[in-house]
C-alpha cells in the first residue's frame, strides 16, 4: 500500500512525491562519491596551506644565511661621516681625517632685468656643455687668468635657444629639461638687474667644471652663456662662484682623493658618504652583525615551529567517529616529512660546533624549538666563524634543511606527487558522479512515467467501481 503522503489531494498518487523520494534513495551512491570529493578537496587545501608554510621557512633560511654575511659600520661621530658595509668587507678598525668635502663648480650668469622677457633677436643658437679639469692660471673675483681646461672625455651635451626659448626662464627650462649633468636656476639679488641665472654641475670633483660653447647668429645670448675658462678673461662670461673640489681624506694615515663624497674604494665593502671636516680623527669600526644574526635565527625559529605546529595538528590522528578530525589526519606524506625534519635534526654538523643546542636551540617536548638568545650571544662573541659553520657549511642545519625544502617543494617532491594523486582519486570519483548522474536521469524519466501511468489506471478503476456501486444500489 502506499503510505498517506503518495496520496495526491484528489485522492490519487502523489506521482512527484514518490518519485522524489526513490530518487534520493537512488542517489545515495553519488552522495557517498561527493562526500569523497569534498574530503580529497580539504586535503588539496590543507596540503597548499603546508607547502606554503615550507615556502616560508626555507625563506627564513635564506635570509639567516645571507645575515651570516653582513657587517655594520659604525663611525665614532656621525656627523662627519657615514658608512655602509657589504658581505666583501672585512672586519676591522679604521681612523680617518677629512680636510674637506667635495663640492661642484657654480656658476652664475650677468643679471637681468626680467626673467621672462626676450634675450637677443631669436636666432638660433646651439650651447654645448663640456666638463673637464681647470688647471693652474689664478682665480680673482670668480674669473680665471693664464688657466687651462682639459675635458674629461665624457662627451659633451647641446641644446638649442631660439626666439621660443630666448628667455632666461625658457634657458633655465631648457638646459633642466635636456638633462645634460647641469641644473639651472634664477636667482634675484635685489639689484637694479635682479635676475640671474645660476648653474651648477651635477657631479662634484675638479674633473667636472665647465666650459660653455655658443654656435649661432645671436650674440647677446653668447655674451650671456658663453664661458671658457681657459681663455682671456673676456671670453667668461660667467662668474664662478663656487670651484669644483674634490674630498680629500686619510684613513689610517694614507691620503685618499675623491670626487665624490661619497667614497667607494677606500676601505673593501664599505661606502663612506662625507658630511664635514673633521676637526679632530674619527674612527670607523667594521664587525660582524650579530644583532642581525640574532634576529634572523630567532625568525628561523619562529617559522620552524610555526611549521611544524601545522604540520601535527593537520596530521593528528582522531577517532573514527570525530566528525571535526583534521583532513590530513594520519596523513602518510605529512608524518614522512615530520620524520625526515626530525632526521636533520638527530644528525651532528661537521666542525667544532656540532649541535644547535650549543648555540641555544634546544628541543622542547612537542618537537617545536626553543631559544636561548645569551647563549647565542656568547657563541657569536667567542667564535662567529664556528656559528657560522654550524648552520650554513655543507653539513650546518640551515644547509640540509634548506635541501629538505628543496625536495619537498620541488616538481614529483612530496607535495607535488601527493597532490597529483588526489587529483586522480577526485577525477576517478566525478567520473563515476558523472555516469550515475547520467542514469539518474533515466530513471527519473521511468519513475515518472510508470507512477503517472499508474495514477491514470487508479483513476479509472475508481470510475469503475463508482458505476458499480451505483448499478447495485439500483437494483
Amino acid at each position: 500500500m502506499a503510505s498517506t503522503s503518495s496520496v495526491g489531494a484528489s485522492g490519487g498518487l502523489d506521482v512527484q512525491g514518490l518519485v522524489s523520494q526513490l530518487m534520493s534513495l537512488e542517489r545515495r551512491p553519488i552522495d557517498k562519491l561527493n562526500t569523497q570529493v569534498e574530503s580529497y578537496q580539504n586535503k588539496i587545501s590543507s596540503f597548499g596551506t603546508l607547502k606554503g608554510l615550507v615556502s616560508s621557512f626555507q625563506t627564513s633560511l635564506e635570509g639567516l644565511n645571507n645575515k651570516f654575511q653582513e657587517f655594520t659600520a659604525t663611525p665614532s661621530d656621525a656627523t662627519v661621516f657615514s658608512a655602509s658595509a657589504t658581505s666583501s668587507a672585512a672586519a676591522g678598525s679604521y681612523s680617518l681625517d677629512v680636510a674637506n668635502l667635495a663640492r661642484a663648480q657654480n656658476l652664475v650668469a650677468a643679471g637681468q632685468t626680467s626673467s621672462t622677457a626676450a634675450i637677443g633677436d631669436g636666432t638660433a643658437t646651439t650651447i654645448t656643455f663640456d666638463f673637464g679639469t681647470i688647471s693652474g692660471g689664478t682665480l680673482t673675483s670668480g674669473v680665471y687668468s693664464g688657466a687651462a681646461f682639459a675635458s674629461n672625455g665624457n662627451g659633451t651635451k647641446s641644446i638649442t635657444i631660439d626666439g621660443t626659448n630666448n628667455t632666461l626662464q625658457g634657458i633655465r627650462d631648457a638646459i633642466n629639461t635636456a638633462k645634460i649633468g647641469v641644473t639651472a636656476s634664477i636667482v634675484n639679488d635685489g639689484s637694479g638687474t635682479p635676475y640671474r641665472l645660476a648653474l651648477t654641475s651635477e657631479s662634484s670633483g675638479v674633473s667636472n667644471s665647465l666650459k660653455i660653447s655658443t654656435s649661432g647668429g645671436d650674440g647677446t645670448i653668447d655674451t650671456l652663456l658663453a664661458h671658457d675658462p681657459a681663455g682671456l678673461p673676456a671670453a667668461q662670461h660667467l662668474n664662478q662662484t663656487a670651484a669644483a673640489q674634490n674630498a680629500n681624506l686619510t684613513v689610517n694615515g694614507i691620503a685618499i682623493t675623491s670626487p665624490s663624497n661619497k667614497v667607494t674604494d677606500a676601505i673593501q665593502g664599505v661606502t663612506l658618504t662625507l658630511t664635514k671636516p673633521t676637526t679632530t680623527q674619527a674612527n670607523l669600526t667594521v664587525a660582524r652583525d650579530t644583532s642581525a644574526v640574532k634576529t634572523a635565527v630567532t625568525g628561523f625559529v619562529d617559522a620552524y615551529n610555526g611549521m611544524v605546529n601545522q604540520f601535527k595538528s593537520r596530521s593528528a590522528f582522531g577517532s573514527s567517529t570525530d566528525k571535526t578530525k583534521p583532513a590530513l589526519a594520519g596523513d602518510g606524506t605529512v608524518r614522512m616529512m615530520l620524520g625526515q625534519l626530525h632526521g636533520v635534526f638527530n644528525t651532528a654538523a661537521s666542525g667544532t660546533l656540532t649541535s644547535l643546542s650549543q648555540v641555544g636551540i634546544t628541543t622542547k617536548s612537542d618537537g617545536t624549538l626553543k631559544l636561548d638568545s645569551s647563549k647565542l650571544d656568547s657563541a657569536m662573541a667567542n667564535n662567529f666563524t664556528d656559528v657560522t659553520n654550524l648552520f650554513s657549511s655543507a653539513t650546518g642545519y640551515a644547509t640540509r634543511l634548506n635541501t629538505w625544502a628543496d625536495s619537498v617543494l620541488a616538481a614529483g617532491g612530496a607535495f607535488d606527487t601527493r597532490t597529483k594523486s588526489l587529483d586522480t582519486s577526485i577525477k576517478g570519483y566525478n567520473d563515476q558522479i558523472n555516469k550515475l548522474e547520467v542514469r539518474m536521469t533515466t530513471l527519473q524519466k521511468q519513475y515518472t512515467t510508470t507512477y503517472s501511468n499508474l495514477n491514470v489506471l487508479l483513476s479509472g478503476m475508481s470510475g469503475t467501481s463508482a458505476y458499480l456501486t451505483q448499478q447495485i444500489s439500483n437494483l
